[in-house]
């Protein structure tokens, strides 16, 4: 072979080991950057769904469970308030217009005006009290064989209490003031001698000094109460609270409550009336409910009002939606607790209670 030939068959070897088989073949420069924007773009677009998403989702939750969270409260409003005045009415009266009971030492009511419901206007929303008794036998009472001065009780007929209940002494007529007492011993009765119940030092209900204490006559009424039950329900700040004054304890229903407010329904003028004709605020005549009043009293309208916790983002145009009125309850406005309240969402809930235990006791 002539230098010539040999030398274009070595050019030509070298050039056949530099080539590569297609499966070798590498990217260029210029497609991996083109790779690597395409994968930042998908990259950004996906994490601003997921973000919107995610604040969705999140302020969905936040208004839903704002709203669960008012009607459970509202619920157990409702179902403490049906109870109002279990135990305080006897041959279609209402028997105590005045209440002495203390819880130990602590005097709560020294022969004071008292109804088994009040609702009560402060500048944070209306506050609801509600005392009832705990057992349906609170529905009946049975008259006493002898004057009592509040330290013990002989009855005409026989009353199914245990020690450690409370028991209601009430006149037989109202008037005069009635007296909560606990039981600390039951002496059962015998064909001579009356049931007689006891009220020693170390009651529950028995320790208050009161100014004069109540005296009762021979058949005045006696009535099983068996556990006193005194509930407020109140706004404390936005948060709907339950206060237990006898104990002192508290409890958290519902937050982002902006109000809660409450009526009377009222029947005609006439105590037995069957109708209930109006709604009545905690105001004017009604600013602390009576005694001569409470016969009137069928029914308690209750409302609350909640709002979102998270702001809603604005507009284009840098204007809220999220609400274009302000909520209202029973025909009102509430006026919301922040400046811009069209970036939130608000929820109404209101509920009518029945109080059978006010109509029922009053009815002939």
């Amino acid at each position: 072979m002539c230098a010539p030939e040999l030398r274009l068959s070595r050019r030509l070897s070298r050039r056949l080991s530099r080539r590569r088989s297609p499966g070798q073949r590498g990217v260029s420069i210029v497609e991996l950057m083109v790779g690597i924007v395409v994968a930042l773009l998908i990259g950004l677009a996906a994490s601003s769904s997921a973000m919107m998403f995610t604040a969705s989702q999140r302020q969905a939750m936040g208004t839903g469970g704002v709203g669960i969270a008012a009607t459970s409260a509202l619920a157990a409003l409702k179902n403490d308030a049906a109870m109002a005045g279990l135990g305080f009415f006897g041959d279609t009266n209402y028997l105590c217009e005045e209440l002495a009971l203390s819880v130990n030492a602590t005097v709560h009511s020294d022969s004071a005006a008292f109804t088994p419901l009040r609702i009560t206007s402060t500048d944070d929303g209306d506050t609801i009290d509600v005392v009832y008794g705990e057992r349906v036998e609170s529905g009946a009472n049975v008259l006493l064989d002898a004057a009592s001065d509040g330290s013990s009780a002989n009855l005409m007929s026989l009353l199914p209490v245990a020690v450690g209940q409370a028991v209601l002494l009430a006149p037989a007529a109202p008037g005069d003031p009635c007296l909560v007492r606990s039981v600390t011993a039951v002496t059962a009765s015998t064909d001579t001698t009356p049931q007689i119940l006891s009220f020693g030092n170390a009651g529950l209900h028995n320790q208050g000094d009161f100014a004069a204490d109540p005296a009762f006559a021979e058949s005045d009424r006696i009535t099983l109460l068996g556990a006193l039950n005194w509930n407020r329900y109140r706004r404390n700040g936005n948060t709907l609270v339950l206060e237990r004054p006898f104990s002192g304890d508290t409890a958290v229903l519902a937050r982002d409550v902006i109000a809660l407010r409450a009526q009377y329904g009222l029947s005609a003028d006439a105590a037995n009336s069957t109708t209930l004709e109006s709604w009545q605020d905690a105001s004017g005549a009604f600013a602390v409910l009576t005694a001569a009043q409470l016969p009137r009293v069928r029914a308690l309208r209750l409302g609350i009002v909640t709002r979102s916790t998270q702001r809603e983002k604005p507009n284009a145009d840098g204007e809220c939606e999220a609400s274009l009125a302000k909520p209202q309850l029973f025909g009102a406005d509430v006026e919301p607790d922040v400046d811009d309240w069209q970036c939130y969402r608000y929820r109404v809930a209101t509920v009518v209670v029945p109080l059978r235990n006010l109509v029922l006791g009053q009815k002939e």
